[in-house]
């Protein structure tokens, strides 16, 4: 942003967050865009983790080869809408499509006998992972396409507030409501969480129209941000022709892969844990919403008091280096004492830090980059190349257990492998100038 004029002054809320008047409205309205978005993700959340190990978590890499494959057909589909049609069409027919499928789910789930059995849960858990990850990658582009590089260390932590609070909100909705009213009311969380999303397209709506008027608060910005110039080109495979040259977004990839390659050690780890200790599907329906609610205590916690002026004051490059530091901590910690309280505190640290610090710092990498980039380039990494890690990951399990391995030892080694993929992640990153606003 450019220098604060006189209505831009820093006001008694920077003091907690650096929001300074004249950005209230835009910020306010990005962060209840993903509040939205997440409570409608995480009303659902735990249903798909139960289903996961309904029949047991070593059935989970068969389930995640066929999300691998699901978005190697949407992913096509989706480049050929974004090279066809402009952003402010795109973006919320994206959400709508979805929320008419919430919908479909809701009924088969209330009308097919044994609310559809095993079929319908591994369809739901495959269609809710496509859903959780496009729905929040087109979130993040267009972020980027409102914020530039300094204030997006200075206020992407503060929307991702937002997030973090329609997470908590969902979880703990979920988990009372089955408590209270037993699993023959689940399918109500299919037709709340299309509702939910409905309203984020309105969020979306104003903030095109925000985006637009001449006389916005944007235009304290040094962006001048007119979201109907620069759209994406009409190639469908710009994106992965960007990926091809660009060595800012084959270091995203590799890092993305890296992450993801632990995160599923970490989520088989936490499925076999869960399914030897808690025995029918209400009660690690529950632990497992306990999980997500106290992992997004800790993310808001983290966002209002640290994220923003740490990566402020560290800068991008050691910002990626955080979580995966702690993330070989807590497998060294879960190799030495293996048991559900450990990996509760891991999962719910890791995440938090996840949320809080390293999602925001990764959305900052794509802010100077072309439309491209943003929505093509950008959307392959989140969802195609993060399940290929998925991929890799969850059928490197049954390898090891073939060769009487556990994980322990390869967790270990795979994330000394990514703090030096993040390592070589923060040497492509351009330094943010100093400026006013940073």
């Amino acid at each position: 942003m450019t220098p604060p004029s006189k209505n831009t002054s820093p006001t008694t809320l920077f003091r907690i967050v650096p929001i300074r008047s004249g950005e209230t409205r835009i910020v306010l309205l990005s962060a209840c865009y993903f509040f939205l978005l997440l409570l409608s993700y995480y009303l659902l959340r735990p249903l798909r983790e139960t289903y996961g190990i309904s029949r047991g978590a070593d059935q989970l890499p068969v389930i995640w080869s066929c999300t691998l494959g699901v978005m190697a057909l949407i992913n096509p589909v989706y480049s050929f809408l974004v090279a066809r049609w402009p952003r402010r069409v795109f973006i919320p027919g994206t959400y709508q499509c979805f929320a008419t499928m919430l919908v479909v789910f809701g009924i088969l789930y209330s009308s097919l006998p044994n609310h559809g059995g095993t079929a319908l849960g591994y369809t739901f858990y495959v269609w809710l992972s496509v859903f959780n990850l496009f729905v929040v990658s087109i979130f993040w582009a267009f972020m980027a396409d409102l914020y530039n590089r300094a204030d997006g260390q200075r206020l992407f932590g503060i929307i991702a507030i937002g997030g973090t609070l329609g997470a908590i909100v969902g979880s703990a909705f979920t988990a009372e409501c089955i408590s209270w009213l037993g699993a023959e009311y689940v399918h109500w969380l299919f037709y709340i969480s299309a509702f939910v999303l409905e309203l984020a397209v309105i969020c979306i709506s104003l903030l095109f129209k925000l985006a637009s008027n001449s006389n916005s608060e944007l235009q304290v910005s040094s962006n001048r941000i007119n979201v109907d110039s620069g759209e994406p080109s009409p190639s469908a495979t710009a994106g992965l022709a960007l990926i091809g040259k660009s060595r800012l977004l084959q270091s995203i990839s590799s890092y993305m892969i890296l992450y993801a390659i632990a995160g599923t050690f970490l989520y088989i780890m936490q499925g076999s844990i869960v399914e030897a200790v808690f025995a029918d599907i209400a009660s690690r329906t529950i632990a497992f919403a306990r999980i997500d609610l106290w992992t997004n205590i800790l993310t808001l916690v983290a966002q209002l008091f640290l994220a923003h002026r740490l990566v402020v004051r560290v800068g991008i490059p050691i910002s990626l280096l955080i979580l995966p530091i702690v993330t070989l901590l807590g497998f060294g910690s879960l190799w030495l004492f293996p048991g559900f309280a450990v990996l509760a505190v891991f999962q719910v640290a890791r995440r938090g830090l996840h949320y809080a610090i390293d999602r925001p710092v990764r959305e900052m990498l794509y802010i100077p980059l072309s439309p491209d980039a943003k929505y093509k380039a950008k959307s392959f990494i989140d969802t195609f190349v993060y399940r290929t890690g998925d991929f890799i990951g969850v059928w490197i399990t049954p390898l090891l257990k073939a060769m009487s391995l556990s994980l322990g030892l390869p967790s270990i080694a795979l994330t000394a492998l990514w703090i030096g993929s993040a390592t070589w992640l923060g040497r492509h990153v351009d330094p943010v100038k100093k400026s006013h606003s940073s």
